[in-house]
């Protein structure tokens, strides 16, 4: 048995309200295998910092299903990161900078919704994003998992969501990127 932790990190706004992402929560839910375990939270809704550090204590993997707002998290989430990774739980002093994470047996995954096109990534050094790829862009969320010792699986991504048509693309593909990183065993 795999316990999963599955945050959703949306923040409330009129233009962006959440359905898509507390969608894409109620998907990974039902896609996930027996075998594991999964409880939530829905920053959004409230949290106890203890109970949510026991939750990540318990939990083998965390998934963290969020909107990228001005390509960052919301700043709801950021709050949520800052209040539950406290030090001497999820890091502590280390020889070396950034070898201190005490969640070194945990994984993470982002699967995170994007208002840009996928062209705006992986393009040339004079576009937008400098040919950046959405990990690059996101290397300050990565950097704080791995600071805490969590180990990256590969991020899941929904591009144009202010003005997606259909979703069944984007969840069969959820589905098969599930499998291929995270359930492959637990079939």
């Amino acid at each position: 048995m795999r316990n999963l932790l599955i945050i959703n990190g949306h923040d409330y706004y009129e233009r962006a309200q959440g359905q898509l992402n507390n969608t894409m929560v109620k998907h990974i839910t039902e896609l996930t295998p027996k075998g594991y375990e999964v409880i939530h939270t829905d920053i959004i809704k409230g949290y106890h910092v203890n109970e949510e550090i026991q939750k990540f204590k318990w939990a083998d993997v965390v998934i963290i299903q969020a909107p990228i707002y001005w390509f960052s998290l919301p700043g709801i989430l950021k709050k949520y990161i800052d209040d539950v990774f406290v030090p001497d739980v999820f890091f502590g002093k280390a020889k070396k900078f950034g070898t201190g994470g005490k969640f070194n047996e945990k994984e993470y995954m982002l699967s995170v919704t994007w208002g840009a096109r996928e062209s705006a990534f992986n393009g040339m050094k004079d576009d937008f994003l400098e040919g950046l790829s959405e990990d690059q862009v996101l290397l300050s969320i990565h950097k704080t998992f791995e600071y805490c010792g969590f180990n990256k699986l590969p991020t899941f991504s929904i591009y144009s969501s202010m003005n997606l048509a259909e979703l069944d693309s984007y969840i069969t593909k959820l589905k098969h990127h599930l499998q291929e990183h995270l359930f492959n065993s637990f079939e």
